[in-house]
């Protein structure tokens, strides 16, 4: 078997998958079948979404895990549409200053040069996976978390053969593993499992046992908490028994848009939902939808657009608890915006965000429809590859890194502050598209989350792209660096004019732009779609 495949290119020949039941859109086909697995036995998307993202905690383990956070925006069979989020804070005993001291400590460097690390203990934010799981299938499920998690307990423990993209992350992620414990959870053999390898997580799984046993609170008030808290101080993290007790998650309302008749829906901050919603409001100021998908004229006006919002979302998303949020998402905030783009590139803006951290770290993103009529986009994510590194004694559980986007600015907006929720790159979606038509979607990777969701949603409401068309066609990305990022599949002429209107074009491979999943109830007809760039399965039945 190639052990070395080339993951810079891909063709995609995909169907729209249909099923009269329920589909699963994820990037891993084992991760899909848990998912259709507990459909089968009676769940509902609810539940299979749980199902699917424990799986994918296995079979992608550097992306995803009970380490991290969860968040959800679902529309359900009898018509509400919600939010969901389970996302831990800063460690509630430490201060900016306790923060800058121990990086200077540990960097040898003076505390007011101190800047957030990327990886380590002082990074580790609360992990809301567990609790938001299990949150998850008892408001808004029908089965159990323990039948919820069986496909995921079997699969760590019997084992599971390793697939060509995510055994690239893994090797890719292997140096940020730190300690003898992280290596033994996820080394096998010394080191990353090669392409097709048969692997066992049986540490992972026997925690995975443990909360189907005894629940979520033994992640934090029990066994597992103790072993996350250990290991975190005694490595010269903060985390305490007081911010994994304290812990839990929240419903809260979406925020919205207008486009194109449709109607969207994001997460509120601290996530950059905002910034989803303000590039469609000034894609749309602009009339970017009317010129054609691959024309220079729509790709330059709805990366104008992108980029405008990325730049305010940088700077003012943040945890709406310590700093007021401008509305960033509403119509008239995007027509001052849209009045500032012309027919030249704008410059970029330094907003003093740890951008290096964020931009391109890559995560997880599940849909599920079934019959009934709920619908639900799930993401779950530890930011960078496995996360801070720091894997909890011998629980298997690798914590998140979340806390690096945090700035060591005092003035900053999204300063650290205890207990204070970091910005979040992960946006979920949900749209309403007709009268009975909902589409759960999103796209991953980064700062790249809101550029998919504008692109893609234009696809399919300015283009009439079905929705594998609209995951499939080429995107582009702006970077914070100003560059736009541009999938060769362009044609080269339109990438000239848009060099000639100003932009810094930068041919890139498709892994930088994201992979993508949508799961659609359009009048009672289920279909799935899924993106190539990153192995995605959509399944049906």
């Amino acid at each position: 078997m190639d052990e070395t495949p080339d993951l810079d290119q891909f063709t995609s020949r995909r169907s729209t998958v249909y099923g009269t039941r329920g589909v699963v859109a994820t990037s891993q086909p084992l991760a899909s079948e848990a998912g259709l697995e507990v459909l089968r036995d009676g769940g509902n998307a609810f539940d299979a979404a749980v199902a699917t993202a424990a799986a994918l905690n296995v079979v992608e383990p550097a992306s995803t895990g009970l380490g991290g956070d969860v968040f959800a925006l679902y529309r359900t069979a009898d018509g509400e549409v919600g939010a969901f989020r389970s996302c831990g804070g800063a460690p509630s005993s430490a201060s900016l200053e306790d923060v800058r001291a121990r990086v200077a400590e540990q960097e040898d460097v003076d505390p007011e040069d101190a800047e957030m690390p990327e990886r380590g203990p002082l990074t580790v934010t609360v992990p809301g996976t567990a609790r938001g799981w299990e949150r998850t299938v008892d408001d808004l499920g029908v089965l159990s978390l323990e039948r919820a998690l069986e496909p995921a307990i079997r699969y760590a423990k019997d084992g599971f053969p390793v697939s060509e993209i995510i055994a690239s992350q893994w090797a890719e992620a292997a140096d940020n593993l730190r300690g003898d414990n992280a290596r033994e959870a996820y080394l096998p053999g010394g080191s990353a499992p090669s392409v097709g390898e048969h692997v066992r997580l049986s540490q992972l799984g026997e925690s995975m046992q443990l909360i189907a046993d005894e629940g979520a609170d033994v992640v934090y008030e029990g066994e597992i908490a103790d072993q996350i808290v250990s290991e975190v101080q005694s490595r010269g993290g903060f985390l305490s028994h007081e911010d994994l007790a304290s812990f839990e998650p929240e419903f809260v309302e979406p925020v919205s848009t207008t486009y194109g008749g449709a109607e969207i829906y994001e997460l509120p901050p601290n996530n950059q939902g905002l910034v989803a919603l303000e590039a469609l409001n000034i894609a749309e100021a602009l009339g970017a939808g009317d010129h054609p998908a691959h024309s220079p004229e729509r790709i330059h006006l709805a990366a104008e657009a992108a980029k405008r919002a990325l730049i305010d979302g940088l700077y003012h998303v943040t945890d709406p608890e310590y700093e007021d949020v401008p509305s960033l998402g509403s119509k008239s905030y995007a027509s001052d915006r849209a009045e500032e783009i012309g027919s030249d590139a704008t410059s970029s803006v330094d907003v003093g965000f740890p951008t290096d951290h964020a931009e391109n770290a890559d995560t997880v993103l599940l849909t599920v429809a079934d019959d009934a009529g709920n619908v639900v986009s799930y993401i779950n994510s530890r930011f960078m590859g496995f996360g801070s590194g720091v894997v909890a004694g011998d629980t298997g559980i690798a914590l998140q890194n979340r806390g690096s986007s945090f700035s060591l600015d005092p003035d900053h907006p999204n300063r650290f502050e205890p207990g204070k929720r970091p910005f979040h790159t992960l946006i979920p979606g949900i749209a309403r598209l007709g009268e009975d038509d909902w589409a759960a979607f999103g796209v991953m990777g980064g700062f790249m989350q809101p550029q998919g969701h504008l692109q893609v949603l234009m696809n399919i409401i300015d283009d009439g792209m079905s929705i594998q068309e609209a995951l499939d066609f080429p995107r582009w990305r702006y970077k914070v660096d100003g560059q736009l990022a541009v999938e060769g599949r362009f044609d080269g002429s339109v990438l000239s004019k848009l060099a000639r209107r100003g932009h810094d074009v930068r041919v890139m491979p498709p892994p930088h732009f994201g992979g993508g999943q949508i799961a659609r109830n359009a009048d009672g007809v289920l279909s799935g779609g899924t993106d190539p760039r990153k192995d995605g399965t959509a399944t049906g039945y």
